[in-house]
Formats: C-alpha cells, sequence, structure tokens
C-alpha cells in the first residue's frame, strides 16, 4: 500500500498518510485518495461540534468552581480542546484546496 489514514486520537480523524510524492501516484490512485478524504473532511464540522459541546460544559464547570486547582485544570482542558477545533478547521481549509486543485487539473 503506498497511502493509507490513520487515525489521529487528538483530532478524532483519520488523516492521510502518503508514502510517495502526490504526482507519483496514479491519477486513479489519486482520485481514491481524494475521495475517502472528501468523506472524512465531510465529518470534521460534527467533530467540532462535538468538541464545542465538551467545550461549553467544562467553562460551566469553570464557572461554578471554586477550587483553584481545579479551575487551573478546567482552563487547561478548555485551551487543548479549543486547539484542537483551530487544527481541525486548518485541516478542513487547506486540504479543501489542495483536493479542489488535484481535480481540476
Amino acid at each position: 500500500m503506498h497511502y493509507e489514514f490513520l487515525l489521529n486520537e487528538r483530532l478524532g480523524i483519520p488523516l492521510p498518510h502518503l508514502y510517495k510524492e502526490w504526482d507519483e501516484y496514479k491519477v486513479e490512485t489519486q482520485s481514491e485518495i481524494l475521495l475517502t478524504w472528501e468523506k472524512i473532511r465531510g465529518r470534521i464540522p460534527d467533530r467540532i461540534e462535538e468538541i464545542e459541546v465538551t467545550i461549553n460544559r467544562k467553562q460551566e464547570q469553570l464557572n461554578n468552581e471554586a477550587n483553584f486547582q481545579r479551575s487551573c485544570e478546567l482552563n487547561a482542558e478548555i485551551s487543548e480542546l479549543a486547539s484542537v477545533i483551530n487544527d481541525l478547521w486548518i485541516w478542513y481549509r487547506a486540504n479543501q484546496n489542495i483536493s479542489s486543485a488535484k481535480v481540476h487539473q
């Protein structure tokens, strides 16, 4: 196999892992990769929504937390989840441009 999609535990979605340069793949293989990625990419907004629900829950906990140490932990968790959302949006947008460019060649 010259490519695969591996689950990224942090992001919660599979990401493409190409073992050759893009131009070294046959057009048919490029199409397979892009089709698979578009299916995954289409689920990114739902994944972001799931994380936002978790962030909102943690923010509510933070609003009611009196323990300073726990407040710091919640802030760190919220920050990490926000970072995951940011990374998901980067994957969503960057690969949209790549996919469009490759399809239109």
